[in-house]
């Protein structure tokens, strides 16, 4: 399982944070300030840093070169948000930059991008009676391979790594399709059929009204 640092100091955004990341999978420890998170850094192994740059105690500039002489990838969160910010945060060495206010699933999917290319996402996933290969893309129910075309997987990845969590219909479609959502619900709709059908997830994957679907465990 994969361990993230959030070092920021709003408590709040924190917690908004560190609360879907471990929705999502992931192992959380958060600093709420420079100086907490040099110690954490020096102290402990973490795949990737969530940091803001404005910190009481030690600035992020800072903890990016000290994050990145421990070879741990990092990502801005910050609300500097001007071009010119994010070129310099970029510039030192940031791997990734996301303003405040942002999307949870878009600061999910950085994470995840993040991960993936600096090859630090779990290759396996074990959930329900569901065993998937991220790699191979291939996914077992109960030890029989399941038939799913490329976006079915892509959905099922979606679900799963957002469990009790409702996704809108357009977050879906964008996220999956890779392109702006444009109004069609019936594209999203019979994907979600098929896909609970194929693996058995009729009571898993339930319609949300007005919304668009929440991936159940139970």
């Amino acid at each position: 399982m994969n361990k993230i640092l959030i070092i920021e100091d709003e408590e709040s955004i924190a917690t908004l944070i560190k609360m879907n990341l471990i929705k999502a999978g992931y192992q959380c420890d958060v600093a709420y300030d420079g100086a907490e998170g040099a110690d954490k850094l020096s102290e402990n192994h973490y795949d990737l840093c969530l940091l803001d740059i404005m910190l009481p105690e030690i600035n992020g500039y800072e903890l990016l070169s000290y994050a990145k002489s421990l070879e741990v990838p990092v990502m801005f969160v910050t609300a500097k948000g001007e071009t010119q910010d994010k070129v310099k945060g970029l510039k030192a060495g940031a791997d990734d930059y996301i303003t405040k206010p942002f999307e949870i699933l878009e600061l999910l999917a950085r994470v995840e991008n993040i991960l993936r290319r600096f090859h630090k996402t779990e290759q396996y996933i074990k959930i329900l009676d569901l065993d998937i290969d991220t790699v191979s893309r291939e996914v077992r129910k109960n030890g029989k391979v399941l038939k799913l075309t490329y976006k079915e997987f892509d959905l099922l990845l979606l679900f799963v790594r957002n469990p009790e969590t409702a996704l809108y219909r357009e977050t879906i479609y964008e996220h999956v399709w890779d392109s702006p959502y444009l109004g069609d619900s019936r594209t999203v709709d019979l994907h979600v059929q098929r896909l609970r059908k194929k693996a058995g997830l009729e009571k898993n994957i339930e319609a949300v009204y007005k919304v668009g679907y929440r991936f159940r465990l139970r």
